[in-house]
């Protein structure tokens, strides 16, 4: 059974800084691409970060959090994480961990966590 526990959000002032981390099992996780997506209320769901294959260097991040965020995975520990910093009220959200084989053709998500930046 495939497991994506979120955790590390929470209520944080505007310019601090969270980090979130996703930790996944019964998955081969290297195999794996991993993303973070937010959602606000009242707004679709959005791509915020993704890390691409078993290294760490392949990432993309959406226009709204390039430079402050930043995703990285630990394959040793099954685990993804975001680093979040000078956060804005607008990145307040439920953030979800997601992975991804196009290879086996399979997709996951984890059950979210919130995000709230505070002014």
């Amino acid at each position: 059974q495939v497991h994506l526990v979120e955790s590390g959000g929470g209520l944080v002032q505007s310019g601090g800084s969270l980090r979130l981390s996703c930790a996944a099992s019964g998955i081969n996780f290297r195999f794996y691409q991993m993303a973070w997506y937010r959602q606000a209320p009242g707004k679709q769901r959005e791509l915020v970060a993704n890390i691409i294959g078993p290294a760490a260097g392949n990432t993309k991040y959406a226009d709204s959090v390039k430079g402050r965020f930043a995703i990285s995975r630990d394959n040793a520990l099954n685990t993804v994480f975001l680093q979040m910093n000078s956060l804005k009220t607008e990145d307040t959200a439920v953030y979800y961990c997601n992975a991804a084989s196009s290879v086996f053709g399979l997709d996951y998500w984890g059950q979210g966590t919130q995000v709230t930046v505070s002014s």
